[in-house]
């Protein structure tokens, strides 16, 4: 019976000796086992280009630029703005712009539709597009009288004060009226350019 015991003994301590190197087998056997079974990783595939949809919209959408001055320069609404970021513009319904030139003289803009980067500076009106600058004066005389622009399409370019249109435009000074298959006018440099089909009416003055 002795005899026994001691070869159980033996038998336990040997078994756990031998225990641990079981047990890493074991864990090895499992990792290959698993390793085994992951499908493979995919290959990062190519970032998808952009599409032109709009990321976000708002209601009755308004905002504002202003120069280093504090003052502002030009203000956007609509009644409705879809924003683009493939391309970051804005497309807005209803468009109304209200813009300052360096000499503080209003223009306003009017749109079934717009167009405007993020920054405001470069703006595109269609249909029933029209722009009025008003008229200025100083010491009481008119020095630049009232100007209209109409048109289907009017790209206005804010920070440059410039205006073009390749559709047939109509403009009105004061009481003068013209109209073009095209325009460019630069307000800074005061210089209006109609191509295609000119025509003009002019009214004279009267210098009392």
């Amino acid at each position: 019976m002795e005899g026994l015991r001691a070869f159980f003994r033996e038998a336990v301590d040997r078994f756990l000796l031998y225990l641990p190197l079981v047990f890493m087998a074991v864990l090895a056997l499992g990792t290959y086992w698993m390793v085994r079974s992951t499908p493979p990783l995919e290959a990062p595939s190519a970032p998808r280009p952009e599409r032109h949809e709009p990321d976000y919209f708002m209601h009755m959408f308004s905002f504002k630029t202003f120069d280093a001055n504090g003052r502002m320069r030009s203000e956007v609404l609509g009644t409705k703005v879809r924003h683009f970021p493939d391309t970051h513009w804005l497309e807005i319904d209803g468009i109304r712009v209200r813009s300052f030139d360096t000499q503080g003289r209003l223009t306003t803009a009017t749109a079934d539709h717009g167009l405007t980067n993020e920054d405001g500076s470069e703006v595109q009106l269609m249909g029933n597009a029209t722009v009025v600058r008003e008229a200025s004066s100083e010491n009481g005389k008119e020095t630049l009288p009232r100007m209209q622009y109409r048109s289907e399409f009017l790209h206005a370019f804010i920070d440059s004060e410039r205006l073009q249109s390749h559709k047939p435009v109509e403009m009105t000074r004061g009481q003068d009226r013209f109209t073009a298959d095209s325009m460019e006018f630069d307000n800074a440099e005061q210089v209006l350019q109609l191509t295609g089909r000119v025509r003009g009416t002019l009214i004279p003055t009267n210098k009392n």
